[in-house]
């Protein structure tokens, strides 16, 4: 399944659009996974890495549109404040996302957050 994502240029991946609670005829319910697949020939502002989309596969961490649309909302707001490099906490995961680059860049799950070291950041937000 991963291995179908990595035909993407620039080793980023488009995510759902700002539509509403469907995406590509899927409803809020859909998997992170499933929306990342319909959505690979998409072109939109907020991307996943190949690294990231490892990271929430491998540590199980489950978003949905509706999670995708938090986080684009977060990173939305740390722009306006021009944050660059910023962790975005969500629930029970942590993303690390280029702001300028509009790029989710990896996810960590709730048993990695502790004792944790976060460098190279300018900003945080609770999402």
């Amino acid at each position: 399944m991963i291995q179908d994502l990595h035909h993407i240029s620039g080793n980023v991946v488009p995510v759902p659009s700002r539509s509403g609670s469907q995406v590509g005829g899927k409803d809020a319910s859909a998997s992170f996974q499933q929306i990342l697949e319909d959505q690979l020939h998409r072109s939109d502002d907020l991307k996943f890495s190949v690294h990231a989309q490892e990271r929430i596969r491998q540590r199980s961490i489950v978003m949905g549109s509706q999670g995708v649309e938090r986080l684009r909302k977060g990173v939305d707001r740390i722009a306006e404040k021009g944050g660059q490099e910023s962790l975005v906490l969500m629930d029970d995961s942590a993303f690390l996302v280029s702001v300028r680059n509009r790029t989710v860049i990896t996810a960590i799950g709730r048993e990695n957050l502790k004792d944790n070291v976060f460098t190279n950041i300018d900003s945080t937000i609770v999402v």
